[in-house]
């Protein structure tokens, strides 16, 4: 019974060095900056758009990426269209859309990306911008990634927004998530000028970076794995917080638990195949990013660890008839939400945005976060099993207009 306290102590040191990191690093966002400055050269970009049945949204992402203050003759919109079953195909066309078509099945937005950086490898373009089928762009978007581009930068991460933050509670968490993810994570990266972190959509990608790297996809997490090959590489990773991508988020909890389980499993996946090189890279260069995305990728079993320590310490005191401080647990979970409300209005308040759309994701995100235990769980034990890409279903039918006049009146 001692050595498992002895375990457990160990374990509980681990997860409060892990948080108190988090918290340092977050806090990096006060840190001043100097913005990037305008660049007059204009690129010429690809935008690439994997599809797959998005009839009902990606008309309205089509419209924001016309609507770009950006040069026309200096950005074209690629549709990848991946075994569409329904009318995203005839729509892409009807808007003068370039199409690349997919003829194989493809088990992942990565390889869906491959197909289209293959396609477009002897072209003239200097970078490319992925987004998902569901987005709208803020007119600035491609202007801003100029700008990054002229400035050095090989890979770059907008801001990723919301078009759907008071729907449910659960599209709510999203968005607080993705606004604490933005803020306290990649801008306080960026303001430290360390590599920031790829997230999902919404991100640049030079050319010359694919020519010399490649593109290499194995997990269900594209995102995250090329943002632990850019800090194996050295490869910075900017975060343009002027460059807004607004998302539909997920409105029902069945959704979210597919989501984020894919999520999870592509993050147990990035470990199980990165970590040695990252740990390699962090003893022979004293590499931040690599620690970073180190941290980062063992998330999951923090999780897993953290949740195991608290059900056993309950454990052994009931085992060995301990009197057990239920006002401390209580204080504690109170403490604890208390931070999260704090931590979730801080970073709106930054983004100097209203709290009321907001309020469902502030009250309930303590949930939200808590929910993703037994998915990391469930990852962590799921690897031997073949995981395809599921869709996400899309329905939000938002203009880019109707999301400026909510955000800016």
């Amino acid at each position: 019974m001692e050595l498992i306290k002895e375990i457990l102590k160990i374990v509980d040191i681990i997860t409060a060095a892990y948080l108190i990191y988090y918290i340092i690093t977050g806090l990096c966002v006060l840190k001043s900056k100097e913005k990037i400055k305008e660049e007059t050269k204009k690129h010429k970009f690809a935008v690439i758009i994997p599809a797959r049945n998005e009839e009902k949204v990606i008309g309205n992402l089509f419209k924001s990426l016309q609507k770009q203050d950006y040069p026309k003759d200096k950005y074209d919109i690629f549709v990848v269209i991946n075994n569409c079953t329904d009318k995203t195909k005839e729509i892409t066309i009807e808007n003068g859309i370039n199409i690349i078509e997919c003829t194989k099945a493809i088990n992942s937005k990565g390889e869906a990306l491959r197909v289209a950086f293959n396609k477009l490898n002897k072209s003239d373009y200097e970078a490319y911008i992925i987004f998902d089928a569901d987005n709208i762009v803020h007119p600035k978007f491609i202007s801003k990634m100029n700008d990054t581009l002229g400035a050095g930068y090989e890979i770059a991460q907008g801001f990723r927004d919301s078009k759907n933050v008071s729907d449910t509670w659960i599209s709510s968490c999203y968005s607080v998530h993705y606004l604490i993810h933005n803020i306290f994570l990649n801008k306080a990266r960026m303001n430290l000028d360390k590599s920031s972190f790829i997230n999902g959509t919404g991100f640049m990608i030079s050319k010359k970076f694919l020519d010399r790297k490649g593109y290499k996809a194995h997990t269900l997490t594209e995102d995250i794995e090329l943002t632990a090959r850019c800090a194996i590489d050295n490869e910075q990773v900017a975060f343009v917080e002027d460059a807004i991508t607004y998302d539909e988020q997920v409105t029902t909890f069945k959704e979210s638990w597919k989501q984020r389980k894919r999520w999870s499993i592509g993050t147990v996946q990035c470990f199980r195949i990165y970590s040695k090189r990252l740990i390699k890279k962090i003893f022979r260069k004293n590499n931040f990013a690599s620690i970073d995305t180190f941290i980062y990728l063992i998330s999951p079993y923090i999780q897993f660890l953290g949740a195991i320590s608290y059900i056993m310490h309950f454990i052994i005191a009931m085992l060995q008839f301990q009197h057990m401080n239920y006002t401390s647990k209580i204080l504690f979970l109170g403490i604890w939400y208390l931070t999260s409300i704090i931590i979730s209005i801080a970073a709106i308040k930054i983004k100097r945005k209203k709290i009321l759309p907001y309020i469902k994701g502030i009250l309930t995100l303590p949930i939200f976060v808590l929910s993703w235990i037994p998915i990391n769980i469930v990852a962590i034990f799921n690897q031997k099993k073949k995981n395809n890409w599921e869709k996400i279903e899309h329905t939000k039918d938002v203009t880019i207009d109707k999301v400026l006049e909510i955000t800016y009146k």
